[in-house]
Protein backbone atom coordinates (compact mmCIF):
# COMPACT_ATOMS: atom_id res chain seq x y z
CA UNK A 1 0.00 0.00 0.00
CA UNK A 2 1.36 3.08 -1.15
CA UNK A 3 1.58 6.44 1.98
CA UNK A 4 1.31 9.66 0.63
CA UNK A 5 3.48 12.01 2.40
CA UNK A 6 2.78 15.66 1.52
CA UNK A 7 5.44 18.21 0.95
CA UNK A 8 5.92 21.72 0.42
CA UNK A 9 4.16 21.62 -2.49
CA UNK A 10 0.25 23.15 -2.10
CA UNK A 11 -2.08 20.22 -2.18
CA UNK A 12 -4.79 20.18 -5.66
CA UNK A 13 -6.29 16.87 -5.00
CA UNK A 14 -6.97 14.48 -2.26
CA UNK A 15 -9.00 11.74 -1.41
CA UNK A 16 -8.68 10.88 2.56
CA UNK A 17 -9.91 7.22 3.89
CA UNK A 18 -12.91 6.58 1.45
CA UNK A 19 -15.09 3.63 1.72
CA UNK A 20 -17.66 3.17 -0.57
CA UNK A 21 -20.25 0.36 -0.45
CA UNK A 22 -23.41 -0.54 -2.35
CA UNK A 23 -25.05 -2.99 -0.22
CA UNK A 24 -24.83 -1.03 3.40
CA UNK A 25 -21.14 -2.29 4.10
CA UNK A 26 -21.53 -6.12 3.47
CA UNK A 27 -18.67 -5.75 1.01
CA UNK A 28 -16.71 -2.78 -0.52
CA UNK A 29 -14.98 -1.60 -3.62
CA UNK A 30 -13.04 1.21 -1.88
CA UNK A 31 -11.98 0.63 1.84
CA UNK A 32 -9.53 2.98 3.46
CA UNK A 33 -8.19 4.84 0.09
CA UNK A 34 -5.80 7.51 -0.13
CA UNK A 35 -5.30 9.42 -2.74
CA UNK A 36 -2.86 12.90 -2.70
CA UNK A 37 -1.99 14.89 -5.50
CA UNK A 38 0.49 17.80 -4.94
CA UNK A 39 -0.06 20.80 -7.30
CA UNK A 40 3.15 21.74 -10.02
CA UNK A 41 2.49 25.13 -10.47
CA UNK A 42 3.25 26.49 -13.91
CA UNK A 43 3.55 23.00 -14.86
CA UNK A 44 1.47 20.31 -14.60
CA UNK A 45 1.34 16.89 -14.64
CA UNK A 46 0.05 13.72 -15.78
CA UNK A 47 -1.70 11.87 -12.87
CA UNK A 48 -2.98 7.96 -14.49
CA UNK A 49 -4.59 5.47 -12.39
CA UNK A 50 -4.29 1.31 -13.46
CA UNK A 51 -6.03 -0.79 -12.12
CA UNK A 52 -8.38 -4.63 -13.06
CA UNK A 53 -11.83 -4.11 -14.37
CA UNK A 54 -14.13 -3.50 -11.19
CA UNK A 55 -11.64 -1.76 -9.01
CA UNK A 56 -13.09 1.48 -8.32
CA UNK A 57 -11.52 3.63 -11.41
CA UNK A 58 -14.05 5.32 -12.53
CA UNK A 59 -15.52 5.55 -9.05
CA UNK A 60 -12.28 7.92 -7.98
CA UNK A 61 -13.01 10.47 -10.54
CA UNK A 62 -16.44 10.69 -9.73
CA UNK A 63 -15.30 11.70 -6.51
CA UNK A 64 -13.04 14.06 -7.74
CA UNK A 65 -15.51 15.37 -9.99
CA UNK A 66 -18.24 15.67 -7.53
CA UNK A 67 -20.70 13.10 -9.37
CA UNK A 68 -20.55 10.77 -6.66
CA UNK A 69 -19.57 10.67 -2.88
CA UNK A 70 -17.73 8.05 -0.95
CA UNK A 71 -19.72 6.05 1.63
CA UNK A 72 -17.45 7.29 3.76
CA UNK A 73 -14.36 9.55 3.66
CA UNK A 74 -13.61 13.14 2.95
CA UNK A 75 -12.53 15.07 -0.74
CA UNK A 76 -10.51 17.95 -0.76
CA UNK A 77 -10.04 20.43 -3.46
CA UNK A 78 -7.14 22.71 -3.25
CA UNK A 79 -7.21 21.46 0.86
CA UNK A 80 -10.10 22.61 1.13
CA UNK A 81 -13.09 20.33 1.57
CA UNK A 82 -15.09 19.58 -1.67
CA UNK A 83 -18.32 21.03 -1.93
CA UNK A 84 -20.63 21.99 -4.75
CA UNK A 85 -19.00 25.34 -6.16
CA UNK A 86 -15.98 23.00 -7.19
CA UNK A 87 -16.52 22.75 -10.41
CA UNK A 88 -14.06 20.11 -12.50
CA UNK A 89 -14.27 19.20 -15.73
CA UNK A 90 -14.65 14.84 -16.72
CA UNK A 91 -14.18 13.44 -20.43
CA UNK A 92 -16.14 10.08 -20.56
CA UNK A 93 -15.26 7.37 -23.26
CA UNK A 94 -18.85 8.10 -24.67
CA UNK A 95 -19.30 11.32 -26.42
CA UNK A 96 -20.68 13.36 -23.64
CA UNK A 97 -21.44 16.74 -25.97
CA UNK A 98 -24.83 17.88 -26.47
CA UNK A 99 -25.57 16.87 -30.32
CA UNK A 100 -28.41 19.65 -30.52
CA UNK A 101 -25.87 22.16 -29.78
CA UNK A 102 -22.71 23.82 -31.93
CA UNK A 103 -19.44 23.26 -31.00
CA UNK A 104 -19.69 26.71 -29.54
CA UNK A 105 -22.80 26.06 -27.70
CA UNK A 106 -21.34 22.82 -26.25
CA UNK A 107 -18.00 24.46 -25.17
CA UNK A 108 -19.63 27.67 -23.21
CA UNK A 109 -21.71 25.64 -21.38
CA UNK A 110 -20.39 25.64 -17.77
CA UNK A 111 -19.83 29.21 -18.01
CA UNK A 112 -23.20 30.00 -18.64
CA UNK A 113 -24.49 28.09 -15.77
CA UNK A 114 -21.94 29.93 -13.92
CA UNK A 115 -24.06 33.32 -15.07
CA UNK A 116 -21.34 34.91 -16.79
CA UNK A 117 -22.19 37.09 -19.66
CA UNK A 118 -22.88 36.57 -22.91
CA UNK A 119 -20.27 38.00 -24.85
CA UNK A 120 -17.50 37.21 -22.29
CA UNK A 121 -18.19 33.40 -22.20
CA UNK A 122 -18.16 33.35 -26.30
CA UNK A 123 -14.69 35.13 -26.44
CA UNK A 124 -13.51 32.69 -23.19
CA UNK A 125 -14.97 29.68 -25.36
CA UNK A 126 -13.54 30.39 -28.60
CA UNK A 127 -10.32 30.94 -26.57
CA UNK A 128 -10.54 27.62 -25.81
CA UNK A 129 -11.43 26.23 -29.19
CA UNK A 130 -8.58 27.82 -31.01
CA UNK A 131 -6.17 25.92 -28.47
CA UNK A 132 -8.30 22.64 -28.90
CA UNK A 133 -7.64 23.19 -32.66
CA UNK A 134 -11.24 23.59 -33.85
CA UNK A 135 -10.92 26.75 -35.40
CA UNK A 136 -13.30 27.00 -38.12
CA UNK A 137 -16.14 24.39 -36.58
CA UNK A 138 -17.47 26.22 -33.69
CA UNK A 139 -20.64 26.89 -36.02
CA UNK A 140 -20.87 22.78 -36.67
CA UNK A 141 -23.12 20.63 -34.24
CA UNK A 142 -21.30 18.59 -32.13
CA UNK A 143 -22.51 15.17 -33.15
CA UNK A 144 -21.38 12.38 -35.77
CA UNK A 145 -20.90 12.90 -38.87
CA UNK A 146 -20.64 16.37 -38.46
CA UNK A 147 -17.25 15.74 -36.19
CA UNK A 148 -14.99 13.08 -36.16
CA UNK A 149 -14.56 11.29 -32.61
CA UNK A 150 -11.45 12.81 -32.16
CA UNK A 151 -12.86 15.87 -32.55
CA UNK A 152 -15.74 15.52 -30.38
CA UNK A 153 -13.20 14.44 -27.81
CA UNK A 154 -11.40 17.29 -28.25
CA UNK A 155 -14.77 19.70 -27.86
CA UNK A 156 -15.19 17.92 -24.64
CA UNK A 157 -11.66 18.51 -23.71
CA UNK A 158 -12.31 22.36 -24.48
CA UNK A 159 -15.48 22.52 -22.30
CA UNK A 160 -13.69 20.62 -19.23
CA UNK A 161 -10.69 23.13 -19.13
CA UNK A 162 -12.95 26.01 -19.93
CA UNK A 163 -14.49 25.35 -16.54
CA UNK A 164 -11.49 24.79 -14.70
CA UNK A 165 -8.02 24.89 -16.52
CA UNK A 166 -6.04 23.97 -13.54
CA UNK A 167 -7.89 20.20 -13.41
CA UNK A 168 -8.62 17.90 -16.26
CA UNK A 169 -10.39 14.65 -15.42
CA UNK A 170 -10.24 11.70 -18.18
CA UNK A 171 -12.33 8.20 -17.79
CA UNK A 172 -10.74 6.20 -20.80
CA UNK A 173 -11.43 9.31 -23.35
CA UNK A 174 -10.35 7.54 -26.19
CA UNK A 175 -11.54 3.98 -25.62
CA UNK A 176 -13.85 3.96 -28.38
CA UNK A 177 -11.16 5.55 -30.92
CA UNK A 178 -9.60 3.52 -33.66
CA UNK A 179 -5.96 3.35 -33.20
CA UNK A 180 -4.74 5.60 -35.66
CA UNK A 181 -6.87 8.32 -33.99
CA UNK A 182 -6.18 7.17 -30.88
CA UNK A 183 -2.50 7.72 -31.23
CA UNK A 184 -2.92 11.62 -32.50
CA UNK A 185 -5.16 12.22 -30.07
CA UNK A 186 -2.37 11.20 -27.65
CA UNK A 187 -0.43 13.69 -28.92
CA UNK A 188 -2.86 16.48 -28.91
CA UNK A 189 -3.08 16.43 -25.33
CA UNK A 190 0.64 16.31 -24.71
CA UNK A 191 0.24 19.74 -27.28
CA UNK A 192 -2.94 20.83 -25.09
CA UNK A 193 -1.15 20.38 -21.94
CA UNK A 194 2.13 22.50 -23.07
CA UNK A 195 -0.27 25.45 -23.60
CA UNK A 196 -2.07 25.31 -20.38
CA UNK A 197 -0.44 23.48 -17.90
CA UNK A 198 -3.04 21.44 -16.22
CA UNK A 199 -3.07 18.89 -13.97
CA UNK A 200 -4.29 15.57 -15.51
CA UNK A 201 -5.95 12.99 -13.96
CA UNK A 202 -6.03 9.82 -16.55
CA UNK A 203 -7.95 6.35 -15.99
CA UNK A 204 -6.79 4.26 -18.82
CA UNK A 205 -6.16 0.21 -19.12
CA UNK A 206 -3.90 1.06 -22.21
CA UNK A 207 -0.33 0.39 -20.43
CA UNK A 208 1.54 1.97 -23.41
CA UNK A 209 -0.60 5.56 -23.23
CA UNK A 210 0.06 5.41 -19.44
CA UNK A 211 3.47 5.64 -19.80
CA UNK A 212 3.86 7.67 -22.99
CA UNK A 213 1.97 10.33 -21.34
CA UNK A 214 2.30 9.66 -17.56
CA UNK A 215 4.61 11.81 -14.94
CA UNK A 216 3.09 9.35 -12.33
CA UNK A 217 1.22 5.78 -12.47
CA UNK A 218 -0.83 4.37 -9.65
CA UNK A 219 -1.89 0.97 -9.45
CA UNK A 220 -4.89 -0.01 -7.26
CA UNK A 221 -5.34 -3.99 -6.28
CA UNK A 222 -8.45 -5.26 -7.30
CA UNK A 223 -11.55 -4.82 -4.39
CA UNK A 224 -11.66 -3.62 -1.71
CA UNK A 225 -9.50 -1.84 -3.69
CA UNK A 226 -6.47 0.56 -2.43
CA UNK A 227 -3.38 2.13 -4.11
CA UNK A 228 -0.90 -0.22 -3.61
CA UNK A 229 1.79 1.36 -5.99
CA UNK A 230 3.64 4.86 -7.26
CA UNK A 231 5.38 4.06 -10.32
CA UNK A 232 7.40 7.11 -11.19
CA UNK A 233 7.71 7.45 -15.03
CA UNK A 234 11.28 8.95 -15.20
CA UNK A 235 11.17 9.58 -18.91
CA UNK A 236 12.04 13.23 -20.37
CA UNK A 237 9.90 15.76 -19.47
CA UNK A 238 9.40 16.46 -23.36
CA UNK A 239 8.01 13.63 -25.09
CA UNK A 240 6.90 12.58 -28.42
CA UNK A 241 6.53 9.50 -30.52
CA UNK A 242 10.22 8.95 -30.82
CA UNK A 243 10.36 8.11 -26.98
CA UNK A 244 8.48 4.76 -27.52
CA UNK A 245 11.42 3.21 -29.20
CA UNK A 246 13.61 4.42 -25.36
CA UNK A 247 14.88 1.03 -24.09
CA UNK A 248 13.67 2.96 -20.63
CA UNK A 249 10.30 3.01 -22.53
CA UNK A 250 10.32 -0.84 -22.95
CA UNK A 251 10.91 -1.71 -19.43
CA UNK A 252 8.32 0.60 -17.97
CA UNK A 253 5.49 -1.11 -19.97
CA UNK A 254 6.84 -4.34 -19.30
CA UNK A 255 6.87 -4.22 -15.73
CA UNK A 256 3.21 -2.41 -15.56
CA UNK A 257 2.39 -5.47 -17.68
CA UNK A 258 3.95 -7.65 -15.46
CA UNK A 259 2.57 -5.77 -12.50
CA UNK A 260 -1.37 -6.14 -13.71
CA UNK A 261 -0.95 -9.49 -15.25
CA UNK A 262 -0.09 -10.57 -11.25
CA UNK A 263 -3.84 -9.76 -10.71
CA UNK A 264 -6.39 -12.86 -10.39
CA UNK A 265 -9.09 -12.17 -12.70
Amino acid sequence: MVTFTNTELPDILEIRNANHSYDGGKSFILKDFNLLVEDKPDQGQFVVILGPSGCGKSTVLRYLAGLQEPTSGEVFIKEKLRTNDDRIGMVFQQYSSFPWMTVLENVEIGLKYKGIPKKERREKAMEMIQIVGLEGHHKKYAQYPSLSGGQLQRVAIARSLLVNPEIILMDEPFGALDTNTRLKMQDFLISVWEKVHPTIVLVTHDISEAVYLGDDVYIMSPAPSKIIEHVRIDLPFDRDKEIKRDARFTELVFYLEDRMMSFEI
